[in-house]
């Protein structure tokens, strides 16, 4: 319950500072938010470094909160909240509406490389899963990914045509809470013009790696390459020890 009442509060307080409703971009302090949102200053405070962490504000000592005016600018397409990395529920849409295109749904025999980056054995399978990702019908993310079976052998079309993290989440009471990403750029082909709606000109974005459960095991391997226009991310570096 205490998990919820600041990732609510983080969740208000994101929507309101993307609404410009602190126009002097300073947050009002702790105990007048813990006032404004009937909720313990341990919550504001927890709530307040998550924010903090993204880059979203930052606390100059003596002086208050304050909203970071570059990430406003500089917003990434996809923002984590909460306890699922999934790219539905993740995603900054800005008010567009998201949608899935099933292109293929199969199980497989996993391969050597899928067999040691999902730790499977040599006779273990897994689903195949190619979606398209739309926003307001607009095609922007292909995505490939490779599930073993015996973590979700009741997966169907219906279900891969949602969200799967949030299936997990709900149905195994587990959660996606971890993944390693690589990011980079690629010449697109003739899939990702068709798909995308790109010029045999325009490159895509690639991002690939491996999603993990909240107890380690490893859950998805995944390839995602995303139109050239969605390929902008944000992040904040400290050297705070």
């Amino acid at each position: 319950m205490a998990d919820l009442v600041y990732q609510q509060v983080i969740t208000d307080l994101n929507k309101r500072i993307m609404a410009n409703e602190f126009i002097d971009k300073k947050l009002p302090d702790e105990r007048s938010l813990s006032e404004q949102y009937h909720v313990s200053r341990s919550s504001i405070k927890r709530a307040l470094n998550v924010l903090a962490n993204q880059g979203l504000i930052f606390k100059k000592r003596g002086s208050g909160t304050f909203i970071n005016p570059l990430y406003l600018k500089n917003q990434s397409s996809f923002k984590y909240e909460g306890t699922n990395l999934g790219i539905t529920d993740s995603l900054n849409t800005e008010g567009a509406q998201p949608s899935i295109q099933l292109l293929d749904f199969q199980v497989i025999p996993a391969s050597q490389e899928l067999q040691q980056d999902l730790f499977l054995a040599p006779d273990e399978f897994v689903y195949e899963i190619k979606r398209l990702r739309l926003l307001d019908e607009q095609p922007f993310m292909i995505e490939t990914g490779y599930i073993p079976i015996k973590l979700v052998p009741e997966l169907n079309r219906q279900i891969v045509s949602g969200s799967i993290f949030s299936y997990v989440q709900k149905t195994l009471k587990a959660a996606v809470t971890k993944s390693f990403l690589s990011i980079s750029a690629d010449v697109s082909t003739a899939t990702d013009q068709k798909l995308l709606t790109l010029k045999a000109t325009e490159p895509v974005g690639v991002m690939g790696g491996i999603f993990f459960l909240d107890d380690g095991t490893p859950f998805e391997v995944s390839n995602m390459r995303l139109h050239y226009k969605y390929m902008k991310y944000t992040t904040f570096v400290s050297t705070e020890q």
